[in-house]
């Protein structure tokens, strides 16, 4: 039993000493090396900050007009953000014209947008990626009067005989619900009116409550405040789109919605049959340039966000990343194949993403600085050779002297000289492999000084120096 608790004892202090002597190897490698390691974390730092550069912590994104559903979508996004430490700013712009225009220039600081699917040409624009989309966008269209037939709307002679003489809202140029009511009007064969009128969508539900219009085109997410006030007004009717597969084939961003009997109210049965409305989706574009990091919390934004189930939608729907229009960003095809990063799920937004940016740093760097590592232990040696070896050479220069020219009287000096000598090599902190070369020295310097304390010229013996 005593064997046993002896040998636990000894292999613990086997390993206590070990411990303590790497310690001590490497507290001295430290103070040895120290300019070279110091280099090296400066350039760590330097790709570091310069290669990944950390992501801003205020964006700006555009939601288009005042009151629309991008305005409630973005507020959304806006909270979304603020709870992972970034300042989401939203912007109100005059539609998706402008939105476009804002991402493709450089020296603009927007840097994301809501967009309608087929609004625009992808071939005129630069700069801009898609993160997918995220919201169904019903092309609504509301007016005053009697029900009309489906066949009013349909073509007579290049007119729908409804337009004849009406005045309608198409919406401000540069909008979404002017480019989507012109893009069906042309399919539709119809040739522009003079009585068409291009109002904001806040101007054109007042000037259609009003009664000053007869009907407006409105496109617009269901919970926008816009579409919601015209859906509750009993005095206005709501068009169903009989040819809704046909549009879709033509215009092949477009989807079809049907919406039940009753489907807005119950109450009011409204509507009173079954309809269907044709939809565009809510494009989630960006610039570019957008840091990655962003472009993850964007997308993690629209999961959460848009991926509820909605009246349209169900849940998990979106984001989808079809029809955009708009080539997509490599950080949403990372995505749609395999989700969000790992430490994204796990950690606050800022310590994964800093993890990450330390991961997509150290890796190649290590590739690079490991071997400069492994040859940090062969410098240490060298350079305490190169120390050692100086000693040597101070040590053989006294030798010299005493050899060719040596007089009593400066016996004692020279002992000082070897004492000074001594003391530096006592100041040498070397390392276990280097402590042959070390009390090699240590002797060197003791035999000189027993030589010069012989009492005689060194190197002689007392008869060589009697009869010379």
């Amino acid at each position: 039993m005593g064997s046993i608790k002896q040998d636990i004892k000894e292999t613990y202090l086997g390993l206590y000493e070990t411990a303590q002597e790497k310690l001590g190897d490497f507290a001295q490698f430290l103070k040895e090396a120290w300019p070279i390691l110091a280099i090296l974390l400066v350039v760590l730092l330097g790709v570091w900050w310069y290669a990944d550069p950390p992501p801003p912590r205020h964006l700006l994104m555009a939601t288009g007009s005042t009151g629309g559903s991008y305005e409630v979508l973005g507020k959304k996004y806006a909270a979304f953000f603020e709870k992972k430490g970034i300042t989401l700013e939203l912007v109100h712009t005059q539609g998706a014209q402008e939105n476009i225009q804002r991402l493709s220039d450089r020296k603009d600081p927007l840097q994301a947008a809501f967009v309608q699917a087929g609004v625009f040409n992808s071939h005129e624009i630069t700069g801009v990626s898609s993160l997918g989309s995220v919201d169904y966008e019903p092309i609504w269209f509301f007016y005053r009067g009697p029900v009309i037939k489906s066949s009013d709307f349909e073509d007579e002679n290049g007119r729908l005989k409804y337009f004849f003489d009406k005045k309608i809202s198409v919406g401000i140029e540069g909008s979404g619900t002017h480019a989507q009511a012109m893009r069906l009007m042309a399919v539709s064969g119809f040739k522009a009116s003079q009585n068409f009128l291009y109002m904001s969508a806040h101007e054109s539900v007042d000037a259609l409550k009003k009664g000053r219009i007869d009907g407006t085109f409105l496109v617009d997410g269901f919970q926008s405040k816009n579409v919601q006030t015209l859906l509750a007004d009993p005095s206005l009717n709501l068009t169903s789109f009989r040819r809704a597969e046909a549009y879709a084939r033509l215009l092949p961003y477009l989807h079809i919605l049907k919406v039940p009997t009753g489907g807005f109210s119950l109450i009011r049965n409204f509507p009173d049959h079954d309809i269907q409305l044709l939809a565009t989706t809510t494009n989630l574009l960006i610039d570019d340039r957008m840091h990655p990091a962003l472009q993850f919390l964007f997308l993690e934004a629209a999961r959460e966000i848009n991926g509820k189930a909605s009246f349209f939608a169900d849940r998990g729907e979106f984001p989808f990343f079809s029809a955009t229009g708009v080539s997509e960003s490599p950080v949403a095809l990372h995505y749609e194949k395999n989700g969000s990063p790992l430490l994204m799920l796990y950690f606050p937004f800022w310590l994964a993403e800093l993890i990450n940016r330390l991961i997509f740093v150290l890796l190649p760097f290590c590739a690079v600085a490991y071997p400069v590592l492994l040859t940090l232990p062969g410098y240490r040696n060298k350079r305490m050779k190169r120390k050692i070896d100086k000693l040597y050479g101070t040590l053989k220069s006294y030798e010299q002297e005493l050899t060719e020219n040596f007089l009593l009287e400066v016996k004692d000096e020279y002992l000082k000289k070897l004492d000074l000598l001594e003391y530096q090599a006592l100041q040498l902190k070397v390392s276990k492999s280097m402590s042959g070369d070390y009390y090699a020295l240590r002797a060197s310097i003791d035999y000189v000084r027993n030589c010069l304390n012989r009492g005689v010229h060194p190197y002689q013996s007392q008869e060589n120096a009697v009869g010379v």
